[in-house]
């Protein structure tokens, strides 16, 4: 990568870089450029994509219904209760 790559590199990312930089950063992005070419010689043709190198399945338990919380005891020991609902302090302002 030339220096007017990178500096091209660096407006589109809307990035400033210092001049005592760029040669530095040329380097390290000249290294990341060829480890991609190394990538992309890979031959995968026949392989399958895959999400995860392992074969497994996240154990769920099963979608019942259970009983529901005693809604009452709840409200009994709530700071402000109005109707069957929760009253909280005012936070926004109008």
């Amino acid at each position: 990568m030339d220096l007017a790559q990178l500096q091209k590199l660096a407006t589109l990312s809307r990035l400033n870089i210092a001049p005592d930089q760029c040669d530095a950063l040329a380097a390290e992005l000249d290294n990341v450029l060829q480890l991609v070419d190394q990538l992309q010689a890979a031959d995968t043709a026949g392989i399958e994509p895959m999400a995860h190198p392992l074969a497994i399945s996240q154990p769920l338990r099963s979608d019942r219904a259970e009983a529901e919380a005693d809604r009452s005891a709840f409200q009994a020991i709530a700071p402000a209760v109005d109707a069957g609902l929760y009253l909280v302090p005012k936070v926004i302002e109008e």
